[in-house]
């Protein structure tokens, strides 16, 4: 079940990459040419908080089913000295939760504007934001934190 969970949550992350891309320039598209949102602008919007959701489930089951992270906090004195078991025990799992959080509010805040400009305006705002931490949270094959590979 783990090497399931792991590869469904490695390939997901693109899933969730696209949407934040196509989503961020629907947003910049809307917000610069003043253009009307659209039940398409509306669904980019919905769709990708939902996506950004289903990997939140993966990443929290992989999370619990992972040997890594039952080390880590079993012996958490001992793990937090190796910055590859911190990055996964701690620092990823709560900046991605940030930018879920971030992508919800910023759908939800998005959602319950009146004035499209101004929805375009929050969704690109939020979304940018938290696919900048994602970026930075995803262990990317280059990155210094932890790396892994593109897909697993």
């Amino acid at each position: 079940m783990y090497q399931t969970l792991t590869f469904l949550h490695s390939t997901f992350r693109w899933l969730v990459l696209l949407s934040l891309l196509y989503s961020i320039f629907r947003a910049y598209k809307g917000y610069f040419s003043n253009k009307e949102f659209s039940n398409t602008d509306n669904s980019v919007r919905h769709w990708t908080a939902t996506i950004a959701h289903i990997q939140l489930v993966l990443g929290i089951t992989l999370y619990s089913q992972s040997p890594i992270f039952k080390y880590f906090w079993t012996l958490f004195n001992e793990a937090k000295e190796s910055f590859d078991l911190l990055f996964f025990g701690l620092i990823h799992i709560f900046l991605m939760l940030f930018s879920i959080i971030l992508i919800t509010i910023g759908s939800s805040i998005s959602k319950r504007k009146t004035i499209d400009k101004e929805k375009f305006k929050t969704m690109l705002i939020y979304f940018a934001i938290a696919l900048l931490i994602i970026f930075i949270a995803i262990p990317w094959p280059f990155s210094p934190l932890a790396n892994r590979p593109y897909f697993r």
